[in-house]
């Protein structure tokens, strides 16, 4: 078996962020060596203990650093008409065991990193703020970061305004920083993950799958990023997969630029012909193979 990928999570959950987490905590070919949390589908404090009840739940011990309670400028708008207003209504966890870390979630990034003897992926499927701040105050810690997996971005409609995706929308401002910052970064984007989408047959088939089956359908019939008739958004999933599974997914190298103000405000602009640009700073997913994403869901889903 080949060595463990060894990541840190920054998460918001949010019902797809659970399936993701889900997924990447009980992966065996990942070692998840810390979860970060950060405002985002809802506030920080509710981010935050959504995430210690799903290690509760999976009975995992790895350790939870609360992070950014708002954006780096903008003034906060969560997606509690998605995701409910606890961010995973639906199933009554019981209360979490877990505690917290003492520090701030960007302290706790740059001691895992530098402490860590084997280059960290970092893997935002949430509001970038907290890599933002880390990379301000510690820019030592990109010498051991292999690359940054997000979910995050578009290239086509945004599902907030007219062009933006929702976790760049959040914080324009922290994305502009960490698509400036010369980390390897790996965007994969609603271009993607709108079409990767989980259809009645597939929530049927979780439904089976014991406890954690139950747990994920009681959420899903409360879940507004699609319907369980007309199929459900695995957005933050689809980062997972790309960690574990980059075989699902075409890409294209090119240049990607944030806009921060304005109508357009969290737009991801892709310079695909690299007409403006001498660099590329992003590796963009364009391309999704939509059964076998479905595929390994349900197998991943069933490991558990």
């Amino acid at each position: 078996m080949s060595k463990k990928r060894a990541v840190i999570i920054d998460t918001d959950p949010g019902i797809d962020d659970a399936v993701a987490l889900a997924i990447a905590l009980n992966h065996e070919e990942l070692d998840v060596k810390l979860l970060t949390t950060v405002a985002g589908n809802v506030s920080v404090a509710k981010t935050t203990d959504n995430t210690l009840k799903l290690l509760s739940f999976f009975e995992k011990e790895i350790p939870v650093a609360e992070g950014s309670a708002h954006p780096l400028i903008n003034e906060f708008e969560d997606s509690a008409d998605i995701h409910g207003e606890s961010g995973m209504d639906g199933y009554d966890f019981p209360k979490p065991t877990r505690q917290i870390e003492t520090v701030h979630a960007v302290e706790a990034m740059r001691r895992t990193i530098l402490e860590s003897k084997e280059p960290i992926t970092l893997v935002p499927i949430a509001a970038l703020t907290n890599i933002a701040l880390l990379f301000a105050m510690y820019p030592e810690v990109k010498a051991n970061i292999e690359e940054i997996v997000l979910m995050g971005g578009t290239m086509s409609r945004g599902n907030t305004n007219t062009s933006a995706e929702f976790n760049i929308y959040v914080d324009p401002h922290a994305a502009k920083m960490v698509f400036q910052s010369g980390v390897p970064i790996v965007m994969v984007g609603t271009d993607v993950t709108s079409v990767a989408v989980l259809t009645n047959q597939e929530t049927e088939k979780i439904k089976t799958l014991g406890k954690v089956g139950e747990m994920f359908y009681a959420m899903f019939k409360h879940y507004r990023g699609g319907s369980l008739k007309t199929g459900l958004k695995m957005h933050d999933v689809c980062a997972i997969a790309y960690l574990v599974a980059p075989q699902l997914f075409e890409t294209q190298a090119t240049y990607v630029e944030i806009a921060t103000e304005g109508p357009a405000a969290g737009a991801t602009v892709a310079d695909l012909k690299m007409k403006y640009h001498d660099e590329k700073n992003a590796t963009v997913c364009v391309e999704v193979d939509v059964d076998g994403f479905r595929n390994w869901v349900i197998n991943e889903l069933s490991k558990i």
